[in-house]
């Protein structure tokens, strides 16, 4: 250990295993190993500064080492770390599961916990089917899941088998449960070759005429609110989100809403639904839930929904058989609420967002001029832009230029990472306005040192 450092690059090559990371790339260059964090800013091994361009991975909302948000856990710390939910309860949890209630979609009145957005929507996918088979006239034969292509709703076998990214979930096919698939709506690749002027939402009819000649067995659709994330942060159309809910309650459908990447101000709103005044059966929330803090997830549902799993005098057991060990961690729920706080005080985040959406677009337009943009995408501060190949190039040139778009925006001090193609920028909602600027900087920047081209706008 060389001048009393651990040796944590040796370390991390030999021990660690890194999430949807080709390792052995990852092997063969320097780990970047994050030491400590400030405001809006990630600290490297060497002291070297980054903008948390993609705040932690979708998860922070309000930046690190947030005082109101360090109290909470200290605070809770000196009542209770963790006792178990199965069975019991405890303060900070039953506050929270109240602040949600009040601040959700109307009628959303239960609250199950669990460990993280992947969580949150398996447990949304097995009370959906246990639903059917205990409600009052049961359909035991509503067993099916209707999702979108280029879906990804986590990493559990329930996830993805609904999910529909081959590079995450083909390789699982020959264990993963069959579901439905509709087009996922993305108006400059139309399935259908039309204009959003005058397309009428074809997508949406063509999504009814497969739930309708389904719904006999289709027990829920599961939809990303406004974007799709994983797929490269595809924005859906104005008003589908409101079509699909209308269609679903239509024909008997379950309604499941994983707002676990869009939740928590990414789209400019509390939560995505309420843009389009969704309400649906279920509501599944991560990532945002504490801030970026700890481990916690949630999934809303409806009274109607609880009271099918409510065991009856000796009548057979309805009990909901799933549970984690940290459901409704109290340090968990506790930093929750504080950043609720947060997000929904008077002149607080929620209230900033738009100003600093519009700010961001300012300079997202600038973009355009590079002839390699394919579509820049952008929903509240959930931004995807696609790069497409020269003429004499393959796809594959698309996704190493996002990636070395990337890589170049991370040597300018801004930490972001590509999909595929895409270079996804998603800063915290409540980044002040002079780093959004900065931001906008370094992106144009790291465009014109990878693409080679100048802007014909400038630079600002």
């Amino acid at each position: 250990m060389p001048n009393g450092r651990l040796p944590l690059e040796t370390w991390d090559k030999l021990h660690n295993w890194h999430p949807f990371t080709p390792m052995a790339s990852y092997l063969a260059n320097e780990p970047l190993i994050i030491t400590h964090a400030s405001g809006f800013s990630l600290f490297d091994q060497h002291g070297r500064e980054y903008i948390d361009g993609f705040s932690s991975l979708w998860c922070n909302v309000h930046g690190h080492r947030v005082p109101e948000l360090d109290e909470a856990i200290f605070s809770q710390l000196q009542k209770v770390a963790h006792s178990t939910f199965l069975g019991l309860s405890n303060e900070p949890a039953t506050i929270l599961s109240k602040r949600l209630v009040d601040l959700a979609p109307s009628g959303l009145k239960r609250v199950f916990y669990s460990d993280s957005g992947a969580t949150a929507v398996e447990v949304a996918i097995k009370m959906a089917f246990q639903y059917h088979q205990q409600k009052e006239h049961p359909q035991p034969q509503k067993t099916k899941f209707l999702s979108f292509t280029g879906a990804y709703h986590g990493d559990t076998m329930g996830d993805v088998s609904i999910g529909d990214l081959g590079r995450f979930h083909d390789m699982f096919k020959p264990i993963m449960f069959p579901t439905i698939k509709s087009p996922a709506p993305h108006c400059k690749r139309c399935h259908w070759n039309l204009q959003p002027a005058n397309c009428g939402l074809a997508c949406a009819d063509f999504l009814e005429e497969l739930i309708a000649k389904n719904a006999s067995t289709l027990a829920a659709v599961v939809i990303e609110p406004l974007v799709q994330g994983a797929a490269g942060m595809i924005t859906a159309p104005d008003g589908f989100l409101k079509k699909v809910r209308e269609i679903t309650k239509k024909h008997g459908v379950l309604l499941i809403a994983d707002e676990v990447a869009v939740g928590f101000g990414r789209t400019g709103t509390l939560f995505a639904c309420e843009q389009e005044e969704v309400i649906p059966d279920f509501l599944c929330l991560g990532k945002g839930i504490t801030g970026g803090y700890l481990p916690l997830a949630a999934t809303l549902t409806h009274e109607y929904i609880f009271e099918a799993f409510l065991n009856q005098p000796d009548g057979p057991d309805r009990t909901f058989q799933h549970g984690h060990t940290y459901t409704g961690n109290p340090l968990g729920a506790a930093v929750a609420i504080a950043s609720l706080d947060l997000l929904t005080a008077r002149d607080g985040v929620l209230e900033k967002i738009a100003g600093k959406v519009e700010r961001l677009q300012t300079h997202l337009n600038k973009l355009k001029a590079f002839p390699e943009v394919f579509e820049i995408r952008a929903k509240g501060f959930m931004v995807g832009i696609e790069i497409k190949p020269a003429s004499n190039q393959t796809d594959k040139d698309g996704e190493t230029l996002a990636a070395l778009i990337c890589s170049e925006a991370i040597h300018q001090g801004l930490m972001i990472r590509p999909l595929s193609n895409v270079v996804v920028l998603i800063p915290p909602p409540a980044i002040p306005e002079e780093l959004v600027d900065r931001i906008g900087l370094v992106i144009y920047n790291s465009f014109r040192k990878i693409l080679g081209s100048e802007c014909s706008q400038g630079n600002s």
